[in-house]
């Protein structure tokens, strides 16, 4: 039996990743570069419908919830006003930046007048709500100005990161840089305040480092860069003005990052903490970077991630414990954690080449990440336990609303993960139908995609040129996967597999076409035996998916349980939960009905387990 902590091998390379989507000015040190989603078009049985609902319905939601059902964008008013008071919770302007990004991404796939139009009066109330100096945060603003900077936990950073984050999307996207201008001048702001030889800061809530990265990738302005490095150098050096406990448990600050062995504290600022280090390493090079990365990797994978991908086992910090301690029914996971899972994984690919990352990324996304919203895209998780009551349900909006907003622009950014470039070749790491025009060289290759994933593991990939290319495809043979198949134009291949990925290194023609035939079969998979919370107990995953047992289709789920040898019946159910694949068994005399598990809690309320118990035990 293969326990899950096996899964996921020991880092070794130590090449360079990517810093960013934004333009870049200046060379980097990674090896592969991501094909941007704006040069992918997803046209996916699975995908589709649910970029659909996110135009349709997500970005409606999440605007009616900002302008109408909560004071976010009435702050921005007041504070442009210079009157009124401020709602809501002090970091309430990053949920407004989010959106706005996922707005920004959305208009990239699908252009709208309206939505834009929508885009662009927001953007002229941060404009208006921006102070002389540069400073904006409506909460300072309208509580007192003279109070700003004065607390390192009141997230200014974390919502100046956002902010930034937004007008790089929304400069890269429509090419109007107002936003970017108002970006540029609250990082410039920030260091007339910070910096090297003025006033020591650590963010309470990292973000703002990954942020001015890719404010340096589209400016090409150098400072930025050198800005986000002397703060990531601030940490645990004594500047947070927290106990050392909690620099320990909640802050990622009670040594300095290159020292850093073991994940602690908020599992969302590590993620962003991570991705910050891996976008500065991309620049400079820091060695002391890439191997405190390599080893925070293996911590969080090997000991401290959940079957879904999720991460962040305690309400009490949002984080960590200790390690294999992995409780079910009391799992945090939260939605944003899951998201920056796919962030730094996808950064951690780009440093390698290893399709470890991938695998890490998929299982995240496809469970971890997407069970925080529904079926219709309108209602959330923030957090993603493995066991209900009963009693936990996704909600319209939360008074923290860091996990709508952060689905709003994640999800319309996922063709970012399907392919990469490097010297070696062009990288396939994530199968989804869609077509994709890829630059190699001096020349372009478009690579379209049709397959059934992740309820089918075949995939048909057909390669289009006007002239014919030398180049290698490496398609990346996913972990789950035991045992495939792979021709070229109908002929079995030789194709040796490097780092995960299977290796056609060969001369390509217009209508070339790869087949990949992977088995998918149900597994059971047994958790390493130091998670005592799972002793006795088995999870069921197919391909990429994670199941779980909801009471609606298990009347006696009390009673259910697995063998070691179930074996289960895939079935496809075009009218259930918007179309699944379901995978049934009989253990003993009784009937047993599994569901993916990012589909649980979207018919009536009833318990539910990700890990079922083993008969006998």
């Amino acid at each position: 039996m293969k326990r899950f902590v096996h899964l996921f091998p020991i880092a070794i390379a130590a090449v360079l990743l990517a810093a960013c989507n934004g333009g870049q000015s200046a060379k980097t040190h990674k090896l592969i570069t991501p094909v941007k989603f704006s040069d992918v078009t997803i046209n996916d049985g699975f995908w589709s419908p649910r970029l659909q609902s996110h135009k349709d319905v997500t970005l409606k939601v999440c605007i009616d919830q900002i302008e109408n059902q909560t004071g976010r964008i009435q702050n921005f008013r007041n504070a442009a006003a210079g009157s009124g008071e401020h709602s809501g919770i002090f970091f309430d302007d990053s949920d407004v930046y989010k959106a706005l990004e996922g707005m920004a991404y959305s208009l990239q796939n699908n252009p709208d007048p309206e939505l834009e139009a929508k885009c662009d009066e927001w953007i002229d109330l941060f404009a208006a709500a921006q102070q002389g100096d540069g400073y904006i945060n409506t909460y300072y603003t309208l509580t007192g100005l003279e109070n700003r900077w004065s607390d390192m936990d009141k997230h200014e950073m974390y919502c100046a990161g956002h902010l930034t984050e937004a007008a790089v999307a929304y400069y890269n996207v429509t090419g109007k840089r107002k936003l970017l201008d108002v970006a540029i001048k609250m990082a410039d702001h920030m260091m007339t305040v910070f910096g090297p030889g003025k006033r020591d800061w650590v963010p309470g809530h990292e973000e703002i480092e990954l942020a001015l990265v890719k404010l340096y990738g589209v400016t090409g302005e150098k400072k930025y860069l050198d800005f986000a490095q002397w703060l990531l150098e601030e940490r645990g050096r004594g500047y947070g003005t927290w106990s050392a406990l909690a620099a320990e448990n909640h802050y990622q600050d009670s040594r300095p990052v290159r020292e850093m062995t073991d994940i602690s504290g908020h599992a969302v600022r590590a993620m962003y903490l991570y991705c910050g280090m891996a976008d500065v390493a991309a620049y400079t090079g820091d060695q002391g970077y890439i191997d405190a990365l390599h080893r925070l990797w293996d911590d969080v994978v090997l000991r401290n991630m959940y079957i879904t991908g999720g991460i962040g086992q305690s309400a009490s910090n949002e984080g960590f414990t200790t390690d294999y301690s992995l409780p079910n029914l009391t799992a945090y996971c939260e939605t944003c954690a899951s998201v920056g899972m796919v962030l730094w994984n996808w950064r951690m690919n780009q440093f390698t080449g290893d399709a470890k990352y991938i695998d890490v990324l998929e299982r995240s996304m496809y469970n971890g990440a997407l069970a925080g919203i529904s079926l219709a895209g309108d209602r959330f998780f923030y957090v993603n336990p493995l066991e209900s009551t009963g009693s936990h349900h996704r909600q319209p909006w939360y008074g923290c609303a860091c996990c709508p907003s952060q689905i709003c622009r994640f999800l319309p950014s996922i063709g970012n993960y399907v392919y990469g470039v490097a010297a070696d070749g062009i990288y396939v790491n994530l199968y989804m139908g869609n077509s994709a025009s890829v630059k190699l060289g001096s020349r372009k290759v478009t690579l379209t995609q049709e397959t059934d994933y992740p309820w089918d593991g075949a995939v048909a990939l057909t390669v289009g040129c006007k002239r014919p290319f030398k180049s290698a495809l490496r398609l990346r043979i996913p972990g789950w996967c035991k045992a495939y198949e792979l021709t070229v134009n109908g002929q079995a291949a030789d194709a040796p597999v490097e780092k995960g990925y299977a290796v056609l290194n060969r001369k390509w023609h217009d209508g070339d076409r790869i087949a990949l035939n992977m088995s998918m079969p149900a597994e059971i998979v047994a958790a390493d035996p130091r998670v005592k919370e799972d002793e006795g107990c088995r999870a069921v995953q197919r391909g990429p998916l994670v199941y779980c047992m909801e009471e609606v289709d298990n009347p006696d789920f009390a009673e259910l349980c697995i063998e070691e040898d179930t074996s289960f019946d895939a079935v496809w159910e075009s009218d259930l939960l918007r179309g699944v694949t379901t995978l049934s068994a009989t253990v003993g005399d009784r009937e047993m009905k599994l569901i993916p598990y990012y589909a649980w809690d979207n018919r009536e309320a009833g318990r539910m387990r990700v890990w079922i118990p083993l008969s006998g035990e």
